[in-house]
């Protein structure tokens, strides 16, 4: 499957590049549906969401996993409480009627100087996890710019302090983050090392791939295994250890989710050929590592 929004934002865009790779499912996360601003899944109005129901069904297409932003980059331990938590209770009903079994969730932005997870953070994540298990639903946190994602080591504090957390690796994210183990200056993560400290413990994959560009100090996005995400290695290996369970493209080539929040979109018809493209992509590239 893929991220919706890295499709486009409407959700006719959405519909129409999955069902041209003639996959059944999508990860939702923001999306436009006729009548309404675009929003998280979790956030658009009840009308909206209706609609965006009755499409889906009308097209054959399921929800695997839930793109929420819930303790996403955009918040921090300082953002009160009971915005995760109003978040929480849309997410939740939303999903049992879809019958969605997996959401991504984070663990709040940390400080530039961060390189311990305070214990607000594990307290807060062990609350939504919590409350997403008793509902029959699996939180997996993603390897991001979050507390969780400051390093594999961080990664396993998460998961071993919160009972029930499984983990989303996404296979860029480790190109752009700092390792924060040790002391500053940080060196950038390694995707392969990241990962065979969470694979015991992954239950869904983003595929990105991506090259760190010294001179705009940010990464350059590529197609699947052709950056430095060690995407065939972590797949080959997924593969090898009997992983069966979710991969999701989010190819960031031409849109890349943080700008969106900024006012920066990408026409609906370029994200959802690079999108298409880049699934015929995947599908080529795990044909050959199998």
């Amino acid at each position: 499957m893929g991220i919706g929004d890295e499709a486009g934002s409407t959700l006719a865009s959405q519909i129409t590049a999955a069902k041209t790779l003639g996959w059944k499912f999508i990860e939702m996360r923001g999306v436009e549906v006729p009548g309404h601003a675009k929003a998280n899944f979790h956030d658009i109005p009840d009308a909206a969401f209706d609609l965006a129901c009755a499409e889906l069904q009308r097209n054959g297409l399921g929800v695997y996993c839930f793109g929420s932003t819930i303790m996403n980059w955009a918040k921090n331990t300082e953002t009160p409480f009971d915005v995760t938590v109003a978040e929480v209770k849309r997410a939740i009903p939303r999903m049992q009627r879809l019958g969605t079994k997996f959401v991504r969730i984070m663990s709040f932005k940390p400080k530039d100087t961060d390189a311990v997870t305070p214990p607000v953070v594990i307290e807060r994540v062990r609350e939504v996890v919590k409350m997403f298990r008793d509902a029959g639903i699996t939180p997996v946190h993603e390897n991001c710019m979050n507390y969780g994602g400051m390093s594999w080591q961080h990664a396993l504090e998460m998961i071993e302090k919160v009972p029930g957390l499984k983990w989303v690796f996404d296979t860029a994210n480790p190109i752009f983050n700092f390792d924060r183990r040790g002391p500053a200056p940080w060196p950038r993560q390694d995707p392969w090392e990241f990962w065979t400290h969470v694979r015991d413990h992954t239950a869904h994959i983003h595929i990105k791939d991506a090259t760190w560009n010294p001179a705009k100090n940010d990464a350059d996005y590529n197609w699947p295994g052709e950056g430095a995400g060690r995407v065939c290695d972590i797949l080959k290996d997924a593969f090898a250890r009997g992983y069966d369970a979710g991969i999701s493209i989010e190819p960031h080539m031409v849109v890349v989710f943080h700008d969106t929040a900024h006012g920066k979109a990408a026409p609906d018809d370029a994200t959802r050929e690079n999108f298409v493209e880049y699934g015929k992509r995947l599908e080529k590239l795990i044909k050959e590592v199998k």
